[in-house]
């Protein structure tokens, strides 16, 4: 658990962190171990307090993963100041679902008010790198998001930020800080327009709500239970006090994150035991806020919620000729696809009648495209568009060109290439 930032309010920067959860890195060996042990394991988050790249042995980490058909993401955030050619290239040739990059500013002055010790233009420049490779390996992987705290003093280049992000192919996330005194907003107009209304603090989200604004990190409890690096039970992302009193490495995962402790606590956080002291969750303000408040968590708010169709699809349009400026992409079931061929004539322009399933692909700026499917056989449908050159706005529709694919339980993120 290292970081090479001092940013204000960071507990890792202040050391806070390092009594309960130490300073190490993630172990090649037991994650091997750990993987090959619990082959129900289907992805991983990586990122949490200290940051994922500074783990030297980072792309045997991914390529371990990759070969068990493991996704791995950091959507808790990373700072992205030091990373290796070969590290930011093993994130696409691996297929990284996804990484959250923590960048609140869209110059160098402004962003290293908060990310002290850290240095914009080298992050660009990482993101950049990453970029190259997706377009050199042609790959989506991975999606990669800009996680934005908004403060006082970053407020009005929020814009700045979202042009810059869609130059970078990644979206933009807007944040409200969890410190009210550094930096509080100014322009509460401004912000309240950018964030597109509702609260502007996390307490103005409590009063408004009755909620707190990050209790869904309770939820990790029964839905996603957080490993620190050495394999400890810490239960959530939040937690920094203590662990529960079990290591998924020496003690097995399952009996790890279900030991009596983890029981109790899931019980306290819905009001149905008695508060104790050797648990963390006692420590933390989100429990304090359900207690006072008598606000527990219900049944249905913790449990998992309808699953929406889990796998993450990439799909990569490859230009069939030079003067392909644009190729509309649908996915359809297998007997969609026959009932489309019946009816099809080649002459129309199959996307411009079925907008809603259509997505536009770029040539020269999207990655690709991407949608979530339930496993099963589907075909890809593609409809290339040839730019008038004599008249800009007019796209002369090529014919439609198909590909059977497959999508398989495993991995929670695949892809696929179609020439077009």
């Amino acid at each position: 658990m290292n970081c090479q930032l001092a940013c204000p309010s960071c507990p890792t920067a202040s050391g806070a962190t390092d009594k309960a959860l130490g300073s190490g890195h993630l172990s090649v060996e037991r994650f091997h171990e750990l993987l090959d042990g619990n082959p129900q394991i289907a992805e991983v988050e990586l990122s949490n307090y200290g940051e994922m790249f500074l783990n030297p042995r980072l792309v045997e980490i991914m390529r371990i993963a990759h070969e068990r058909t493991v996704v791995l993401h950091a959507d808790n955030g990373v700072n992205l100041n030091h990373a290796s050619d070969e590290t930011l290239e093993a994130l696409v040739r691996y297929q990284f679902r996804s990484i959250r990059c923590s960048i609140d500013g869209a110059n160098p002055e402004t962003y290293s008010r908060y990310r002290v010790k850290g240095n914009f233009e080298r992050v660009i420049g990482h993101i950049r790198k990453i970029n190259s490779y997706k377009r050199q390996l042609r790959s989506g992987f991975p999606i990669l998001r800009w996680q934005y705290i908004v403060f006082g003093h970053n407020e009005h280049e929020i814009e700045a930020a979202r042009k810059l992000a869609a130059e970078l192919g990644m979206e933009l996330d807007l944040k409200l800080s969890w410190d009210p005194e550094f930096s509080p907003i100014r322009d509460r107009e401004l912000v309240q327009i950018q964030l597109g209304g509702g609260s502007l603090t996390r307490e103005e989200h409590y009063q408004s709500t009755g909620r707190d604004y990050m209790r869904a990190i309770c939820y990790q409890l029964w839905r996603a239970p957080v490993l620190n690096w050495d394999g400890r039970v810490v239960g959530c992302c939040r937690n920094f006090w203590g662990d529960f009193g079990a290591n998924a490495f020496t003690d097995g995962l399952i009996a790890s994150v279900n030991n009596e402790k983890m029981r109790h606590a899931r019980a306290m956080l819905m009001g149905n035991a008695e508060e104790r002291s050797d648990l963390p969750c006692t420590t933390c303000e989100l429990y304090q806020t359900l207690k006072r408040d008598g606000q527990w968590l219900q049944e249905d708010e913790i449990k998992e919620p309808d699953r929406r169709p889990g796998i993450q699809v990439s799909i990569v349009p490859i230009p069939a000729s030079s003067d392909v400026t644009q190729i509309g992409v649908a996915v359809l079931a297998r007997h969609e696809m026959a009932s489309l061929v019946q009816r099809m004539s080649l002459r129309l322009n199959w996307s411009r009648q079925n907008p809603a399933r259509v997505q536009n692909f770029a040539v020269g700026s999207s990655f690709s495209i991407r949608t979530k499917l339930e496993p099963g056989e589907y075909t890809i449908c593609a409809f290339p568009l040839r730019a008038d050159r004599k008249a800009w706005t007019r796209y002369l529709p090529q014919p439609l060109v198909t590909l059977p694919i497959r999508v398989a339980e495993r991995p929670l993120a695949q892809e696929f290439q179609i020439i077009a």
